[in-house]
């Protein structure tokens, strides 16, 4: 019997979609390719292929799923099997440069992006910002890890020479313009399907690791000294969001062969719009979710229940 067959490194991100499948009532089976196997001489099985991979999967010691993912997504590809977020998509979410690359093409403004290798490149190229705050980023990341934010290139310099550097898994680093928004919060825009589900506001002021995944929650705030603080979600979806950003989005995606992302943008004070990111492994948080009653990974376990079975009533009746 055909099914969906889902492939990522990452149970905890993965156990919302699967409840929603078996809700639906759709057969799937999960690929968890940390490690493998991949005999050429076979062909892959009958069935939906959606790839969860994560470009922070080297965070979870799992150093070369990324690398394996591709190599089976390649495989099921030549083989002609549909797959959702294949290998056009993980070539995107493992790099922030094609990521750039590619919204630079559909006239998506990103800010100013410099890709180093080595110490010395690092400190030259953030001569470029000499005067301006700015932030590094590792090519490769997930979940905002590796941003630090610079007001001059002696603490850069500093960083980077120092104990606490961060080599990036690729050892890519980019130096980026830091934009400053009025108000500490990004958003994101999420995709199913290719079409848009809803955006949502994501308060900046704790940091960067913004990764809306509730197992990547920490518990609430407290004041250590008893004083109240006023409490606000760090996730809040934004009712009837509007913007022509969106069909530029669009076009990145089917550009890309992308059916589900999170794309994520901030403004600067003068409401221009920079994208900085393109998730293709996209989680979504359920107490935003809950109070808005709209559902990401409903919508992704609805558009593989239609895939699957378009692709296979089709197949029995032609």
């Amino acid at each position: 019997m055909s099914k969906v067959y889902v492939i990522h490194e990452n149970s905890e991100w993965t156990v919302h979609l699967t409840k929603r499948l078996a809700e639906l009532g759709v057969p799937y089976e999960e690929w968890h390719l940390d490690e493998g196997t991949l005999d050429l001489s076979k062909e892959p099985p009958e069935g939906i292929f959606y790839s969860r991979m994560s470009a922070s999967s080297h965070t979870r010691d799992h150093r070369f799923a990324a690398e394996f993912s591709g190599q089976v997504l390649a495989w099921l590809e030549a083989h002609g099997r549909t797959v959702l977020n294949g290998t056009s998509a993980l070539k995107l979410e493992v790099s922030k440069v094609l990521q750039y690359l590619e919204l630079n093409k559909y006239g998506v403004k990103t800010p100013k992006t410099i890709a180093a290798v080595g110490t010395q490149n690092i400190l030259q190229a953030a001569k470029s910002f000499e005067g301006q705050s700015f932030i590094t980023k590792h090519n490769r990341a997930g979940k905002g890890l590796g941003v630090q934010l610079f007001h001059s290139i002696e603490a850069l310099k500093a960083y980077v020479e120092g104990p606490s550097f961060e080599e990036p898994v690729d050892g890519i680093t980019l130096i980026q313009e830091y934009i400053q928004s009025p108000e500490s919060y990004i958003t994101r825009c999420e995709f199913v399907g290719g079409n848009f589900v809803y955006a949502v506001k994501v308060d900046t002021s704790e940091g960067f690791e913004l990764c809306p995944a509730d197992a990547c929650q920490i518990g609430d705030l407290f004041c250590p000294v008893g004083e109240k603080v006023e409490e606000k979600p760090k996730f809040q979806i934004i009712e009837g969001f509007e913007d022509e950003i969106l069909e530029k989005y669009k076009k990145v995606l089917a550009g890309n062969k992308i059916q589900v992302a999170g794309i994520e943008f901030i403004k600067n004070a003068e409401g221009e719009i920079f994208t900085y990111d393109i998730n293709t492994n996209t989680n979504y948080n359920s107490d935003a979710e809950a109070e808005a009653g709209k559902y990401g990974m409903l919508e992704v376990a609805l558009l593989l229940k239609k895939t699957l079975e378009e692709k296979y009533v089709l197949t029995a009746t032609a």
